[in-house]
């Protein structure tokens, strides 16, 4: 969700390929170690693809929500610029 407004609903179910033969085929060429992440890509809704765009901006707050585990909400905040030494 973006600022309460659902973005993306996606459920694993609907992955070309399941979890269990992700993992199979990650570990058939390297170590998965415990706290691997194993990015997927996205489903459709992403902000580019929007009409028009939808970009994050500073303020916003983007929430996801896992089924039987939790809601996570992080704020966006600007990029911190670094000053000169």
């Amino acid at each position: 969700m973006l600022n309460g407004a659902v973005m993306q609903d996606w459920h694993t179910s609907d992955m070309i390929f399941d979890v269990p033969t992700i993992i199979e085929f990650l570990s058939g060429s390297t170590t998965l170690l415990s706290g691997t992440v194993i990015l997927t890509g996205t489903p459709h809704g992403v902000g580019m693809a929007a009409k028009p765009p939808r970009w994050l901006q500073a303020g916003d707050r983007v929430s996801i929500e896992i089924d039987r585990i939790g809601v996570l909400t992080n704020p966006v905040v600007e990029e911190a610029t670094s000053s000169p030494i």
